[in-house]
């Protein structure tokens, strides 16, 4: 089996993207690519074999949720998460740095990572919001992070040093080092001291991770994550630092001198405003190596990964696709639509007319409409299996026109249509 690599095989012109190939032990990532969430291990409402008939590149699975249930290490002795799900392909597991956001400054209220700026809420406090004094099930420290247990209130320390021990346990392809996901709501006195413990947790992860590393039956690569918030001058500081972070790795056979390694590629996390988006990743990636892949964490919206791509993201992950499934909310090329409305209990064509997808081929809306009015659980497989599908082949299909060189055309000739009025 492969170890880890990754080659560009096209630009685009005038821009940062690009399509290339990543190379894991379980196989090869085409990118640009996006990686479905499967939680817990497993993608809520589908069976691994109906991934993979929709054609899914990779899954995401969440550290500290298996962390809690049923346990890293049941499943090291299971097998790692591979065997333990049944999935043989390509697999990441985030670091447990977004719950730190979830479960901290966010737990108990409507805060998002992505907001609009003409949401109140983005009025910058004097005070420090991680600093008000509201309970919350996640407290912050320079050494790590306290959590309680959203299932049973028990009481767990995070570290660095533990999310990485945690995520060799669960022997993900991918794994990304312990961060701090920060509100979109902070001022920047605490972005900039939030972004020096995110620095100092990345080294330290990428040091417990080369002690690790050495035995393991599948080699794992660490990816460093670039914070920053809303903030350019954050953002660019933080992809210098990020991928300066070096440490010595053995000596050199031939040269008998030390060597040094740093991450095999890098996420970009954290905060965002909807209206700047674009420009805040574009800051990351003009700082990042080129020759190393870059994730978008938790982003999933089509325009939104339009521009990722365009501004050199090579994959992308998120809860979206499944979640809105759940809801009745499906993706066409003509925009999105609630399947409950009215107007689709008599509407007997296909959901989206030239997809493909197991659902297209097979169900109406019409019947979509009644198994949600039913609340019938077949409702949230059929739906999510056309969003997967959706939006996998959507990236699938921006590096065919990255490859064919007409990129620009083919971003422009979707969102005519998916943005329309």
């Amino acid at each position: 089996m492969k170890n880890f690599d990754f080659k560009i095989e096209k630009k685009i012109p005038n821009f940062l993207g690009r399509a290339g190939v990543i190379s894991t032990p379980h196989g090869d990532i085409e990118t640009p690519s996006f990686v479905v969430v499967g939680t817990k291990g497993t993608v809520k409402s589908l069976t691994v074999e109906q991934l993979r008939e929709i054609g899914t590149p990779v899954v995401l699975a969440n550290t500290y949720h298996l962390y809690l249930q049923p346990g890293d290490e049941l499943i090291r002795d299971a097998g790692g998460l591979h065997k333990f799900m049944n999935w043989q392909g390509p697999l990441m597991t985030d670091s447990g740095g977004f719950q730190v956001f979830s479960l901290g400054v966010a737990y108990g209220k409507e805060i998002s990572k992505v907001v609009s700026v003409t949401d109140p809420s983005l009025l910058i406090p004097e005070r420090s919001i991680a600093e008000d004094g509201v309970p919350r099930l996640a407290t912050i420290g320079n050494d790590g992070v306290s959590f309680r247990s959203h299932i049973d209130g028990s009481l767990h320390y995070i570290t660095p040093e533990k999310s990485i021990e945690i995520q060799h346990n669960l022997g993900a392809d991918i794994i990304f080092a312990f961060d701090e996901c920060t509100s979109p709501t902070e001022n920047d006195r605490y972005q900039d001291e939030a972004l020096s413990r995110t620095h100092a947790w990345a080294k330290r992860s990428l040091v417990e991770h080369k002690k690790r590393e050495e035995g393991n039956k599948f080699p794992q690569a660490l990816f460093g994550i670039v914070q920053g918030g809303r903030s350019e001058e954050l953002r660019r500081k933080s992809a210098k630092i990020i991928s300066g972070i070096k440490i010595e790795d053995g000596m050199d056979p031939v040269t008998g001198e030390a060597r040094f390694t740093g991450f095999d590629g890098y996420g970009i996390g954290g905060s965002f405003a909807k209206e700047d988006m674009s420009s805040a990743v574009k800051w990351v990636n003009e700082e990042l190596p080129e020759e190393k892949p870059r994730h978008l964490l938790g982003i999933g919206e089509p325009e939104d990964l339009l521009s990722g791509v365009e501004n050199g993201v090579d994959l992308f992950d998120c809860v979206g696709p499944t979640r809105i499934a759940r809801n009745g909310t499906l993706f066409t090329k003509n925009g999105k639509i609630n399947i409950s409305n009215a107007k689709f209990v008599k509407d007997f064509d296909k959901l989206d007319e030239g997809c493909e997808c197991y659902t297209c081929r097979n169900y109406t809306k019409s019947y979509l409409s009644h198994l949600f009015r039913a609340k019938e659980m077949l409702g949230a497989t059929l739906a999510s299996i056309h969003n997967v599908y959706f939006i996998t082949n959507l990236v699938k299909k921006m590096r065919g026109a990255i490859i064919e060189g007409t990129f620009s055309e083919f971003k422009k000739e979707f969102l005519k249509g998916y943005l329309k009025e």
